[in-house]
């Protein structure tokens, strides 16, 4: 009589905790995390988002309180006209970074408008737990930040950038670098969300007169200081078809004629 599973038949290696825990394994971790959301994206159908970037610390009761509610609120009146328009299956979800603050206010203001919205948490150290106002199968959980960053920029259709520190300036520039050096095929409007609080962080004047930017570049983003404003500038520049592809992947330019 054959035994199918011998007593000392080790684990294949894609069984192997210890194996997958290993550096060696840490391209096929990385490979995961393209994968594991790329599938969950094309389940759920989920062509184009509209990324939230803001401060995890920023709360309603803290001094920088009013761009939580008006981070809520944008979100909210950004579910509400993507439910409107006339493909469901193309609708504009809401996206942030999965935690507190300026992150759980979109999610929190898109679940309000009865939409499906989008977190993509980060392991750390000092544990970010995702919001509660997450769609279930629309939660994602990374360890990689560059990973967790390119299916930010894969899926946008538009950025806006709430007041934030470190993390929400690496993100910032991040899509900035990539639109200024035309390395995405689609132009992918940034919106600022508070003038005087982005003109006092970041000097742009400054980076056109000592030659780092172009002038050009300033037309990379505009700000807004409401919701009803932002709607407005989103409204106007997503007037076009949406991305037929599932998901509608922001291809890199140059690699675009070879279908990278």
């Amino acid at each position: 009589m054959s035994d199918s599973h011998p007593p000392n038949r080790r684990p294949l290696a894609y069984e192997e905790a210890a194996f997958l825990a290993s550096d060696e394994a840490r391209p096929l971790r990385i490979l995961a995390e393209y994968l594991e959301p790329l599938q969950r994206f094309r389940r759920a159908r989920v062509h184009d988002t509209i990324v939230f970037f803001g401060s995890a610390r920023l709360t309603p009761e803290g001094p920088l309180g009013r761009y939580y509610e008006e981070a809520r609120e944008l979100a909210r009146l950004i579910t509400v006209w993507s439910k409107g328009l006339p493909s469901h299956e193309h609708r504009y979800v809401v996206c942030s970074g999965g935690g507190a603050g300026i992150m759980e206010a979109a999610n929190r203001g898109a679940s309000e408008a009865g939409g499906r919205t989008i977190g993509l948490n980060i392991s750390l150290p000092r544990e970010q737990r995702p919001n509660p106002y997450i769609t279930r199968e629309l939660t994602f959980e990374f360890h990689y930040f560059f990973m967790r960053k390119l299916w930010f920029a894969h899926l946008a259709r538009a950025l806006v950038v709430f007041p934030g520190g470190f993390g929400t300036l690496d993100e910032l520039c991040e899509i900035l670098t990539l639109a200024q050096t035309r390395k995405l095929s689609r132009e992918i409007p940034v919106i600022l969300y508070g003038r005087e609080y982005w003109s006092e962080v970041i000097d742009f004047q400054a980076l056109v007169r000592h030659g780092t930017i172009d002038r050009e570049d300033l037309r990379l983003f505009e700000y807004a200081d409401d919701p009803a404003t932002a709607l407005g500038m989103l409204q106007a520049r997503l007037r076009g078809e949406p991305e037929a592809e599932t998901p509608g992947f922001a291809h890199s330019q140059a690699a675009r004629s070879s279908g990278a």
